[in-house]
């Protein structure tokens, strides 16, 4: 069972950058898949940015690409989420996510594992 704890979230000014760390414990070596997602108020979750830990291919969303950056440590099972020049509708609950095989790597509803989230803040 595949256990995921995020870190990293805080409260920055608009044009301030955020690293969001993503520790994996448990059976990863089921996961072939993860992302970062995020969720704001009264929205939907919605996929940020993923990597597929075999091959390393990256996905993003239009609005973050070219400010985020997505890696992943496999020697510490840590996943990392590099932001910068941070916007206020960046504001959100981040969370990462994990699924041992995905079509759609920016689809909530393809991942199979979840951390608890850490909130991101920009004001």
């Amino acid at each position: 069972h595949v256990q995921l704890v995020e870190s990293g979230g805080g409260l920055v000014q608009p044009g301030g950058s955020l690293r969001l760390s993503c520790a994996a414990s448990g059976y990863t070596y089921s996961t072939y898949c993860m992302g970062w997602f995020r969720q704001a108020p009264g929205k939907e979750r919605e996929g940020v940015a993923a990597i597929y830990t075999g091959g390393g291919r990256i996905y993003y969303t239009d609005s973050v690409q070219g400010r985020f950056t997505i890696s992943k440590d496999k020697d510490k099972n840590i996943l990392y989420l590099h932001m910068n020049n941070l916007k206020v509708e960046d504001t959100s609950m981040y969370y990462c996510a994990g699924a041992p095989l995905v079509h759609s790597p920016l689809e909530p509803y393809e991942y199979n594992y979840w951390g608890q989230g850490t909130q991101v803040t920009v004001s």
